[in-house]
């Protein structure tokens, strides 16, 4: 393993570890238990620092014993802690939110999904209790249960609010309604052949989630991705931000009622899209990138083509939205997230980057072809609505602009692949910036060499730990546009 430094630590040293880590400018990415034996758990932390290119963690030896929780150093950590607990068994003490997150509406069972049968000593997920909403008086006071069935084509989630008048007092969000136990369906499964799985986890970051699931592979394999191939991840994942952006942009708009400005939007995605498809023919540009490089080549002259069309089309879009009044008064001063909240609870992308936190894994910690070609990081301070548009439009720019660069100044000749096959034992780590933010793949291979354990951090469950927040407080009429401009998706929680 290269991608991450990972050292023994014990479960007392823990929080004095955390706070070292914080002290020094760094942020805990996450946390994972798995069981390399079978039978005794391993805790996995994950960690960056300022100034290097690689990520680093921590090994645990559970033992058996409640596990310090770090919510209080590190709050993002909350909701991977609440998972390990009823997803692995593993007991965390101190832990603020000791209640179900994943499994609330499922009944109770001995050991949690994640649990191998022979695993010792008694399992937490037997323990914990479903979420219970908090205790809300007043005559005027109403509760709405919306969802999980919603208008359009929203998947499905239920959202409880609490409210009074238009002003919401309290939101609690079910999310994992349709958890599809993805990380579960990697057990046993062979390296490439799971590449199909890791792209279908979030349908519109295929090319993100295969990026970081490969590079996972190739640290573990230990093989050097062909630079021919490495630019051609960085062409697909810039168009896959283009589309997604686009998408964002016209969802914002029907939010705030501006239809023109929704329909443009969404014309100007499916165009996108076309040009995807004819240089990959792939419209979600599935089945590009392997474990060891990519399977064929983009055709790059219609992207091209297809591009010196669309940007003045997204150019006179832009335009047209950021003198529109009436969307731009919806979106100024609604739902601010301040700097501190974003870092602590662990806002990432966009979301991140519009409250004033300035981090892009393709610039931090870059892979593929960033390290040659870099893109422009678009920061903003304000931390509402409107800045977080800003910030999303500004990286759309910057991704069509990055594309030309690889155009104009040509893939390096070589393969388009090397042979890429992990050994029985190996792990490794990868990572991606999706258009939604930071993606964490994590990989144990078995004595077989097959997946063991496969760990994904999505962009959207970070995102969905801290957007509650942003709606304590708010009102009833700004919620749809607060979560549009958050711009998230369930299937990338609820994995």
């Amino acid at each position: 393993m290269n991608n991450c430094e990972y050292v023994s630590v014990t479960a007392g040293e823990l929080p004095a570890c955390a706070q070292q880590v914080l002290a020094a400018g760094g942020r805990l990415q996450g946390v994972y238990a798995w069981y390399p034996g079978g039978t005794r758990a391993e805790l996995r932390y994950v960690f960056t620092l300022p100034g290097q290119l690689k990520f680093s963690g921590w090994r645990v030896d559970v033992n058996g014993r409640p596990v310090p929780s770090l919510a209080a150093i590190s709050p993002l950590l909350g909701w991977h802690e609440r998972e390990i607990m009823e997803m692995s068994g593993v007991a965390f003490s101190d832990h603020p939110e000791p209640e179900r997150l994943v499994t609330a509406f499922l009944p109770h069972t001995d050991r949690g999904p994640l649990e191998p049968a022979a695993a010792s000593g008694q399992s937490m997920a037997a323990q914990l209790p479903a979420p219970a909403l908090p205790a809300v008086s007043g005559k005027h006071v109403q509760l709405l249960p919306f969802g999980p069935v919603r208008a359009d084509v929203l998947e499905s989630a239920q959202f409880i609010f609490y409210y009074l008048g238009e002003g919401i007092l309290h939101y609690h969000p079910n999310l994992f309604l349709k958890h599809r136990g993805m990380e579960k369906q990697f057990e046993g499964m062979d390296a490439g052949a799971a590449m199909l799985l890791a792209e279908r986890v979030a349908g519109i970051d295929s090319v993100a989630h295969s990026i970081a699931y490969a590079q996972a592979i190739e640290d573990a394999a230990d093989c050097e991705v062909p630079a021919h191939a490495r630019w051609v991840r960085l062409v697909a994942a810039e168009l896959e931000r283009i589309y997604n952006h686009l998408h964002y942009l016209g969802h914002l708009c029907h939010t705030t009622t501006l239809k023109v400005g929704e329909a443009q939007g969404k014309l100007l995605e499916e165009r996108a899209k076309q040009i995807n498809g004819r240089a990959s023919g792939s419209r979600f540009l599935r089945s590009l990138v392997w474990p060891g490089g990519v399977r064929r080549e983009l055709d790059l002259k219609a992207v091209e083509e297809g591009l010196r069309v669309l940007k003045p089309q997204i150019d006179q879009y832009i335009g047209l939205v950021e003198r529109t009044t009436s969307h731009l008064d919806r979106l100024i001063s609604t739902a601010p997230l301040s700097q501190k909240l974003a870092f602590d609870q662990g806002a990432t992308g966009p979301v991140e980057r519009a409250s004033g936190v300035d981090r892009d894994l393709r610039r931090d910690h870059p892979y593929a072809a960033y390290p040659a070609l870099q893109p422009r990081v678009a920061v903003a301070q304000e931390g509402d609505a409107a800045a977080r548009m800003r910030v999303r439009i500004a990286e759309l720019r910057a991704s069509v602009a990055l594309v030309e660069q690889a155009i104009a100044e040509g893939l390096p000749d070589g393969p388009l692949s090397i042979a890429c096959a992990p050994q029985a034992g190996a792990e490794g780590v990868g990572w991606s910036e999706s258009p939604r933010g930071t993606i964490l793949y994590a990989v144990h291979l078995d004595a077989d060499a097959r997946l063991a354990r496969v760990k994904i951090k999505s962009p959207s469950f970070a995102n969905w730990r801290v957007f509650p927040s942003t709606v304590h407080d708010s009102n009833m009429m700004d919620y749809a546009i607060n979560e549009a401009s958050f711009g998230l998706t369930i299937s990338g929680c609820a994995r």
